[in-house]
Order: structure tokens, then C-alpha cells, then sequence
């Protein structure tokens, strides 16, 4: 019999993507991961399909934490080395909530149905609303919500991120804009609604969103990293 195998289950956003990433990048340094000669061998599951075939197999629901899961086989030898990459910090008592959901059942269910907030900034949304709503249906977006709101400067701060709110100029500026007139705010669902959205928004900086790609949506209805068009 041959060496004994660890056999991981992971998760986090976009988990095949990462971790296929992770061990393409790996590939050069295999040999100094190995303290026996032997190269690190892993085998990873490439689908939730193929991950919900295998991990009954290896696993039962106690074994599981809830969350996206997929599987990675790699030999115990050179386990340690990776496992110094992640970070596990659950809390005492956070077991309690392990059983509240199926994890085997999760991985049947697909994609999940998620809601997200798409603020249309002041002067953005006036003349332009008919193709917003048109490019959202579009996406596969439903409106669930959507509210006129005319924000004050200290509900506008909390929509800076920390870099922002580092320099004040910067910060005035988004602020004074922000409150300069009436947004609208739209609650919005599909399925990985929050990535979906950041992708269809692009960076926030116009300029480099009609680099990237004019489609983007602030390339179509930003003209500054202030007036972009949208919070999302």
C-alpha cells in the first residue's frame, strides 16, 4: 500500500477558479514543497457535480462545516506547506450552527438566488433610467425593491471606502456630490447577484472601465471617479 492521502474539502467565493489558479502556480516550486523527492501529486474536482460524487465517498455531513465546498486530494506529506495558505479562524460555538444546513444538499441545489443594492447616483438615473432597468432585465436581474432617496452627507461618508475617506478633498467631494440631489436605490436579484453587478459595473474610474471594456457600465454613464454613475 502506498502512502495515506489527505483529503481536503474547501470552500470560498469562486473555489475552482482559486484554487485551479493557486496550483498552476505552484507548479514551479513543487520540488522544493517535496522533502522525500517525490513532486506533490493532487487531484482536484473540476465541478460541484463531480465534488458532490466524490465527497460521499469520503465524507458524512458531521465532517462538514456549511459553506461551498470542493475536493482536493494531495499527499500527506506535503500538506503542510499549503495548509500554512489558508486561514481557518472559526469560533468556539460557531459548531452550533454547522447542522442548521445540508451541505450534500447544498451542493445539489446550484446556484443560489442573491440580493444586492445598486445605488443610481444624483443626475445618472433621471434621463437614463428606462435603459438601466432594460440592461438589468437584460442580466437576468429582478427588481425586488426601489426607493427615491436624497442622502445626507453623513449617510453618504458611509458609502466611501476607507481609502476615500483618507483624504478629505476627496471625501468632500464625493460627499457633496452624493447629496447634491435624489438617487435612486434599486434591490436587485439572480443568482451570485453581488459579483454579477461589480463585473457589469466595471472599475470605478471611467476612464479605466472604457479602457477595459466600453460596455462596461460606468464607461457608459460615469464622465469622473466622483460622477461614475453608480454605487454597487
Amino acid at each position: 500500500m502506498s502512502n495515506p492521502v489527505l483529503v481536503c474539502a474547501l470552500r470560498r467565493i469562486n473555489a475552482f477558479e482559486v484554487l485551479a489558479e493557486a496550483l498552476k502556480r505552484l507548479t514551479p516550486c513543487r520540488e522544493k514543497l517535496s522533502t522525500s523527492g517525490d513532486l506533490l501529486h493532487t487531484i482536484m474536482a473540476l465541478t460541484p457535480e463531480v465534488t458532490f460524487r466524490q465527497a460521499i465517498l469520503f465524507f458524512t455531513e458531521a465532517d462538514f462545516v456549511t459553506g461551498k465546498t470542493f475536493l482536493l486530494f494531495m499527499s500527506l506529506e506535503h500538506v503542510y506547506p499549503l495548509l500554512k495558505s489558508f486561514c481557518f479562524s472559526y469560533l468556539v460555538g460557531e459548531s452550533q450552527r454547522c447542522h442548521a444546513e445540508s451541505l450534500f444538499t447544498y451542493l445539489q441545489t446550484g446556484a443560489q438566488i442573491l440580493c444586492t443594492v445598486l445605488l443610481i447616483k444624483p443626475g445618472a438615473w433621471s434621463h437614463s433610467l428606462s435603459r438601466i432597468l432594460r440592461k438589468l432585465d437584460l442580466e437576468k436581474f429582478h427588481v425586488v425593491g426601489m426607493k427615491h432617496i436624497n442622502l445626507e452627507p453623513d449617510v453618504a461618508l458611509g458609502l466611501l471606502s476607507p481609502e476615500e475617506k483618507q483624504d478629505p478633498a476627496v471625501s468632500e467631494a464625493h460627499c457633496t456630490y452624493l447629496s447634491s440631489g435624489t438617487a435612486l436605490v434599486l434591490c436587485l436579484q439572480r443568482p451570485n447577484a453581488v459579483k454579477k453587478l461589480i463585473d457589469l459595473l466595471g472599475p470605478e474610474d471611467p476612464k479605466l472601465a472604457q479602457a477595459r471594456d466600453p460596455s462596461l457600465w460606468r464607461a457608459q454613464y460615469g464622465t469622473s471617479t466622483v460622477q461614475n454613475g453608480f454605487y454597487g
